[in-house]
């Protein structure tokens, strides 16, 4: 099942049934660009959440929480951006722990047979390669026949 490329809105999924929405967040307790003010637009749990568990031992990298937002829907926060993009950081982004964020993510989406809606995460703030990223989507969702639905503004 490979990877559904659409144009559209990540945050207003127009898929049946339950429905997960990913991010990545970073590892400092930072929420305020990106994709997530779009997420805080419509619903103010996730960015509460986040605030609360960043303060929290297991808040780390690779680590994810699922906060949900609607009766059929759920933000997952996935940690997988060390600190901020600077010129001695230029890529946040940390393969690594979004694979393991990932492989938690898709046991979550199993138990609520769920699909996954993501915009091109990682690729903004977090600096990363969308080949890799994509890679990795592949490897931990949609092998494990986990519909993913990748969302690019119009």
């Amino acid at each position: 099942m490979p990877l559904e490329y659409v144009t559209g809105d990540a945050t207003r999924p127009g898929a049946p049934g339950n429905k997960v929405i990913g991010h990545v967040c970073n590892d400092r307790g930072g929420w305020g660009r990106g994709f997530v003010l779009a997420v805080s637009r419509r619903w103010p749990q996730p960015e509460h959440h986040y605030r609360q568990w960043s303060r929290t031992s297991g808040f780390e990298l690779g680590a994810v929480q699922l906060v949900q937002v609607e009766t059929d829907t759920w933000v997952a926060n996935l940690v997988a951006q060390h600190g901020y993009r600077t010129r001695e950081n230029p890529v946040p982004l940390r393969y690594e722990a979004l694979d393991t964020c990932l492989a938690t993510l898709a046991d979550h989406v199993v138990e609520l047979d769920a699909t996954v809606h993501l915009p091109r995460i990682g690729t903004g703030l977090a600096g990363g390669s969308w080949d890799k990223i994509a890679t990795l989507l592949d490897r931990q969702l949609t092998a494990r026949e986990i519909s993913t639905t990748i969302y690019d503004l119009p």
